[in-house]
């Protein structure tokens, strides 16, 4: 009895040996973990340019409200409403006839006048060897001489009156100040107007160039300023800006700032920026919402790496970067502006490093990583941004 339980005890050790003899090495296979799968980019300097997008209104360069000058009956309308309109164009007739009365009355009333003037001409002409001879008083000559510059000054005064009567009918026909595009017609034919008029007879409003007027903020001002070379002047080449359509989408069209305002809205803090966009196809209209996209900022070698790659932790940012070991090591950095899905790296890299992209959750300090190349989903050889 006591034999068998012996060799029982023999079989469930030589069991046991073989047991752990087999399960050992599969132990310490599994310990060995694989190096883990990462993609990674290869940091090198690209050129950089931040910008922000502002928002803003369209204005005219020029308005100009067609007012009459005199009062009277319109007569017709000459121009056709939404039409281009030149400089010195007639808009409206107002009815001459009244006008053309008073002109001739004014030009007979000259020609009285110069009658009389050369009457009193040839009477002083008679007086004046008379009085020399003493044929008649001093008194009737200085009277005959009076009378002649009397007569010369109503002549003047007939060739005003004529010429204000000539002006008046000159201005039944009422004209354009200004080239541009006229809107339509505020009056109709047969309407009474008068100088004294509230409102205008049409407008005219110059877009060949027109005016993109948006708010910045004060504080954001000196970089702007720098970019403009230290100075913001309302004349010469000014700053070059690019004009979007409201929706944000490139329009082809491109501007420059010409100045700044100097009063700062004490409510919002901002200030008014205007800049000058030539117009050739009247693609943009008074009034039409738009947006400027304004440059803030030029790197010729900026580094900059994907969105995706920055870890923050506690307000730190950090990236993984492969070293010649292949062993990953998280690097504590500094960001700056945020440029097409890609951070500006202001400090903590240098050109020449790993950067993991993909693979990210499967690191740890000092992880053996596989490294293959990161594809990104669009080649970016010029990057702008609407930095917020």
């Amino acid at each position: 009895m006591r034999f068998q339980q012996g060799q029982r005890r023999v079989v469930w050790i030589w069991l046991a040996a073989i047991i752990l003899a087999g399960c050992g090495p599969a132990e310490q296979i599994e310990d060995v973990a694989p190096p883990a799968q990462v993609s990674v980019m290869t940091l090198e300097p690209i050129e950089l340019i931040v910008n922000q997008d502002l928002p803003g209104r369209v204005a005219a360069v020029r308005i100009a409200e067609i007012r009459a000058q005199i009062g009277g009956i319109v007569q017709q309308r000459l121009f056709e409403q939404g039409a281009e309109i030149k400089a010195g164009a007639a808009l409206f007739q107002i009815n001459p006839a009244p006008f053309k009365a008073e002109v001739d009355s004014a030009a007979a009333a000259l020609q009285r006048a110069a009658a009389a003037l050369a009457r009193a001409r040839i009477q002083a002409d008679r007086l004046e060897p008379l009085m020399q001879a003493e044929a008649v008083s001093r008194q009737v000559y200085d009277d005959a001489i009076s009378l002649r510059d009397q007569a010369a000054a109503d002549v003047a005064q007939a060739k005003a009156a004529l010429a204000r009567r000539q002006l008046d009918l000159q201005f039944a026909s009422v004209e354009a100040p200004i080239s541009g595009r006229i809107d339509q017609a505020l009056v109709s034919e047969g309407a009474l107007v008068s100088p004294t008029d509230s409102s205008p007879l049409a407008r005219i409003q110059q877009i060949d160039q027109v005016y993109v007027d948006i708010r910045q903020s004060a504080a954001a001002l000196e970089p702007l300023r720098q970019a403009l070379g230290h100075q913001v002047q309302p004349s010469g080449p000014g700053l070059a800006v690019d004009i979007l359509s409201g929706d944000g989408k490139p329009s082809g069209v491109r501007g420059r700032i010409l100045f700044s305002g100097i009063d700062v809205d004490a409510g919002t803090g901002d200030v008014l920026l205007r800049i000058l966009v030539d117009n050739p196809q009247r693609h943009l209209l008074p009034g039409m919402y738009v947006q400027a996209r304004i440059p803030r900022a030029h790197y010729p070698a900026a580094l900059a790496v994907p969105q995706q790659a920055v870890i923050r932790t506690g307000g730190q940012a950090s990236v993984w970067v492969v070293d010649e070991h292949k062993l990953a090591k998280r690097v504590a950095i500094e960001v700056g502006e945020l440029v097409g899905r890609r951070y500006r790296i202001a400090s903590g890299l240098s050109a020449g490093q790993q950067i993991v992209i993909e693979g990210i959750e499967r690191l740890t300090q000092d992880t053996q990583v596989a490294a293959r190349a990161w594809q990104p989903t669009a080649t970016i050889e010029r990057l702008s941004v609407i930095a917020r």
